[in-house]
């Protein structure tokens, strides 16, 4: 699925700002179709801003996620020529499945059959 708008995402690591915003470590999967088997298609850090920063106290690790409105940006710096790539996340839902009893005031909270989960 990769980080985008309705991919969900597993939670593995939950970092608060110093400012007005989370980092959340996270992953996504989806299904290589000849080996039936999940393959992580994105991993890395994502920022929560704004409603998703209000309603990160939400959201433990190993939860699951429905990335809701998101950006990617990036930006060149070329003293270092270095790019650098930021992800990030206004509005998320928290998911409830058999591995995740959580609530979300963020949105209602979708309930999903493990079976459509990418992971």
């Amino acid at each position: 699925m990769g980080f985008r708008t309705g991919a969900y995402a597993k939670v593995w690591e939950i970092k608060k700002g110093n400012g007005n915003y989370t980092d959340i470590r996270i992953s996504t999967s989806k299904k290589n179709k000849q080996t039936e088997e999940y393959e992580t298609d994105f991993s890395g850090y994502v920022r929560l801003i704004g409603t998703a920063h209000q309603n990160a106290n939400t959201i433990k690790e190993k939860d699951t996620i429905k990335i809701g409105d998101c950006e990617t940006t990036n930006s060149y710096d070329k003293e270092k020529k270095v790019t650098y790539t930021n992800h990030a996340i206004f509005t998320f839902e928290g998911v409830v499945n058999d591995n995740s009893a959580q609530n979300s005031k963020n949105t209602e909270t979708p309930a999903v059959d493990d079976e459509e989960l990418p992971f």
